[in-house]
């Protein structure tokens, strides 16, 4: 039973933490489309799901909530997905000036096949350009591994904007889901003007801006942690006194009688005035196996123990620690010190003389969730100083350029920028299929090691 709740505690603890900085993460990418007026259809904590608590925005339309596969979180902003259909100008037109069509129709009117359709319909719908309408007699459920076969005009105003278009919504003019909408425009220009509304509606600057608006907000959220915590909170600084500052349970030192606050004055007829003087002391008295002479303060009065050591034991005393709280220059100055560690670290993977070496150092969601728990344990300001080192990593490895890493989604923006020409979809498709399974490689090896390490 208590390694149940042991397992039970660590993974709580893990997905905690993981859950909170990937939504974080994703918070960025929201933050960033939204800024540029691209639609964002979802906002969640944890991984899509059918069974979901939510609301939608009636400000901007986006649905907000939480899953409960609390294994990360995710923004769905609309037309990340480059693949687009030769159908979706005609469908959508005929979608709107209908009010809703299944896909049967849809296929019947335009003269194309019902995967046609489906393939139109779902590009729209991602786009928020149309909204699906569930059957749950079909086995349909928003959230669901089956996608819906009818689907209906959003309400729109005068102009065409909907309520994922924020402020540039017209709620007065506008008309309700599923009513017919006549578009003042023909059905390219109406699709044109709603890609316009999406991720690969915009420019270089601003899809680059919204890629790495999640590293950033990871980068921000761990500097400011760390900021607050080591100014507001402070940190233990280590004191180099002769002052005991911790005893080890059933030690030498606790059988002799030495306790924490106890002033060490002697080893061994040396002196010792510092922490420095006691382990340096300790270190030459234990060399010829003998035993040696502490003279120590306790509760005011000056005592000698005679304390003999094995070989391989320690005496088990631990140095004083003071709580010092640090100005903001110096907590920003730390903060970037870490910042800069984990690039280090992270650039060490593509030296071929450091990559296994910086492997075997790395910990999967196992070695994350045992410190996190760990971390849980020692307090507040363990566990938030552990969640902004784990964000500074997370929002680094995510520039990595690898696809589907925001990095490597970023290497393709910047060579399409340059060749003034899109990247071939299938040649990003198994551009993409090559980086997951070199991550899900990496993952196994890194897993099996958290698994040597922590469990086994």
């Amino acid at each position: 039973m208590q390694a149940l709740i042991s397992f039970v505690t660590t993974a709580f603890w893990g997905l905690v933490l993981l859950s909170a900085l990937v939504f974080v993460h994703e918070g960025g990418h929201y933050l960033a489309a939204r800024a540029f007026g691209v639609r964002v259809t979802e906002y969640f904590l944890g991984l899509p799901c059918r069974w979901r608590l939510s609301f939608v925005s009636k400000r901007n339309g986006t649905r907000f909530g939480l899953t409960p596969l609390l294994l990360g979180g995710y923004a769905m902003i609309c037309g990340m997905d480059p693949a687009t259909s030769e159908y979706a100008a005609a469908v959508l037109g005929l979608v709107h000036r209908r009010g809703s069509c299944t896909v049967g129709e849809l296929a019947e009117e335009l003269g194309i096949t019902e995967d046609e359709a489906l393939d139109a319909c779902i590009q729209l719908a991602e786009w928020g350009s149309v909204a699906p309408v569930y059957d749950p007699e079909q086995g349909e459920y928003e959230g669901g591994s089956r996608y819906a076969t009818t689907y209906a005009a959003v309400p729109r105003d005068a102009h065409g904007a909907t309520l994922l278009d924020g402020r540039h919504f017209d709620r007065a003019s506008a008309t309700v889901q599923g009513e017919p909408w006549d578009p003042p425009m023909s059905d390219e220009e109406f699709l044109a003007a709603e890609r316009s509304r999406t991720y690969m509606g915009k420019g270089f600057f601003p899809r680059a801006v919204m890629l790495v608006a999640g590293i950033f907000v990871n980068l921000l959220s761990g500097f400011v942690l760390i900021m607050c915590i080591y100014s507001l909170v402070g940190i233990d600084v280590a004191q180099n006194v002769n002052v005991i500052g911790g005893i080890e349970a059933g030690s030498v030192a606790e059988e002799v009688g030495i306790a924490p606050g106890d002033t060490v004055y002697s080893v061994d007829g040396t002196e010792t005035e510092t922490w420095e003087d006691i382990v340096n002391a300790i270190a030459r008295a234990r060399e010829d196996g003998e035993p040696f002479e502490v003279v120590f303060g306790h509760e005011g009065e000056r005592e000698q123990v005679e304390v003999a050591l094995d070989p391989d034991e320690a005496l088990g005393v631990s140095v004083s620690y003071e709580r010092v709280r640090l100005n903001p220059i110096d907590s920003a100055r730390l903060s970037w010190s870490y910042i800069a560690e984990t690039a280090r670290g992270i650039a060490q993977l593509f030296n071929p003389a450091q990559t296994l070496q910086m492997l075997d150092s790395s910990t999967s969601v196992v070695g994350i969730s045992v410190m996190s728990a760990q971390a849980a344990a020692a307090g507040p300001t363990t566990f938030l100083t552990l969640a902004a080192l784990i964000s500074f990593s997370l929002g680094l490895m995510n520039l990595l350029p690898i696809p589907p890493l925001d990095g490597g989604k970023l290497l393709i923006e910047i060579i399409q920028a340059i060749t003034r020409r899109e990247v071939p979809l299938k040649a990003q498709t198994i551009i993409s299929y090559v980086g997951v399974a070199l991550f899900i490689a990496l993952f196994v090896y890194v897993l099996r090691n958290d698994i040597i390490r922590f469990i086994i």
